[in-house]
């Protein structure tokens, strides 16, 4: 049940959901669960949200603002970043408040979803690491 908790919240805090898996994840650290699985699960569940986002993108922008999912003002700052630094800004699917809508751009603009996938698979996935190492 830990692990399927630690799940739905990375894969909820990747979507443009106000939901914060690391403090799950340290959680679960602490209380001495296995560390492997536990970077495993989040990782995976924090790129499958971020793909929600691509895939949301890909339904149209136009659509989705139309319907209040996403705020327009957002999407120009990540479009801007994305324009001006490619798909590199990808590895920032991470940080909070840009990342998100980062995805969700990578979407609209119909980037490959394979390396899309990698780039964000990698940016979660390291800072999942990151934030474990400060707590063994």
């Amino acid at each position: 049940m830990v692990y399927l908790t630690l799940f739905f919240s990375a894969f909820g805090a990747a979507t443009l959901l106000p939901i914060a898996s690391e403090a799950v994840l340290v959680y679960d650290i602490m209380a001495g669960y296995n560390l492997y699985v536990l970077l495993i699960v989040a990782t995976i569940g924090n790129t499958l949200g971020s793909c929600v986002n691509y895939f949301l993108g890909k339904k149209g922008l136009d659509y989705l603002e139309h319907k209040k999912y996403v705020k327009i003002t957002s999407f120009k700052k990540a479009e801007t970043m994305f324009d001006r630094f490619g798909a590199v800004v990808l590895l920032l699917s991470w940080v909070p408040l840009i990342g998100d809508p980062l995805t969700f751009v990578a979407g609209v603009l119909h980037y490959d979803f394979k390396k899309f996938f990698l780039l964000v698979l990698f940016a979660k996935g390291m800072r999942y690491i990151v934030l474990a190492l400060f707590f063994l």
